[in-house]
């Protein structure tokens, strides 16, 4: 059997180098409406499927650069890519962005690595073995009061007026610390894992954006739940996640009361 996180990893990797390759010499599409897509992001997609495959011919894989098969996540072992998360950070050279891979086992993150190649941080978690940053084990910040939090979002790149985002946000500002949106779902998960950011919530993201992402937040001590404070399915793949119970408790109480607002 291989070394899934090592394949991982490697993968991941793979797909960064296609990224750093393209930089400066890219054009830019859009695949839908404000969604930018570049050769780097399928040039990166590529790179990682040759690697996965190579080891894995008979597992399922699906990524963001092709067609959207979410039955696939409950077949006994799924890779799921997000070659480029970031990509308008990208296409502006603004130096946040990342590639995500993570392993399911029957709908479950197995494995998971985040690889950040303009910081060149390596985020990975294995199942019930922990999480680590460029291999030094990690943990969340253990925040557990909305007010001493620093929380991120996701949000659609055109967010309809009125939404829950927009309620659930403006009802969040008065009561955090303070709230960002950076661009990478995968990295403001990363953070989270790592104690840089306290919370982080995503009523937007696809499986791609968060199935590595998630398993290193909950390997590092966090959180992780639906709105409704069940357990996450990657079919319904819109996470909150928090650094502690207490912080959880009180920072889902908050979103759910702002939608209820729409």
């Amino acid at each position: 059997m291989p070394d899934y996180l090592k394949l991982c990893e490697q993968a991941a990797r793979a797909g960064a180098g296609e990224l750093l390759d393209w930089v400066g010499r890219f054009t830019v599409r859009e695949k839908g409406p404000f969604d930018p897509v570049t050769e780097a992001d399928l040039a990166s997609q590529e790179a990682i499927r040759k690697v996965i495959l190579a080891a894995c011919p008979g597992h399922d894989l699906i990524g963001e650069e092709g067609e959207d098969t979410q039955a696939h996540l409950g077949a006994e072992y799924c890779w799921v890519v997000d070659p480029l998360d970031g990509t308008t950070n990208y296409v502006h050279q603004v130096p946040h962005y990342c590639v995500s891979v993570a392993l399911l086992e029957r709908g479950r993150p197995l494995v998971g690595v985040i690889y950040d190649p303009v910081s060149d941080e390596c985020f990975s978690a294995e199942r019930a073995q922990g999480a680590t940053l460029n291999g030094q084990p990690i943990r969340t910040s253990g925040v557990t009061e909305l007010d001493q939090a620093l929380i991120a979002a996701s949000f659609a790149s055109r967010v309809p007026f009125p939404s829950a985002e927009i309620d659930q946000f403006v009802a969040l500002v008065q009561k955090c610390q303070a709230v960002r949106r950076t661009g990478s779902a995968a990295l403001n998960l990363c953070y989270v894992a790592m104690g840089r950011f306290d919370a982080f919530w995503a009523l937007s993201t696809k499986a791609w954006d968060v199935a590595a992402g998630v398993l290193l937040v909950e390997e590092a001590g966090g959180v992780v739940t639906g709105l409704d404070g069940e357990p996450l399915q990657l079919t319904e793949p819109h996470p909150v996640t928090s650094a502690s119970p207490e912080l959880h408790e009180e920072f889902c109480q908050l979103l759910r009361g702002a939608k209820s607002l729409v």
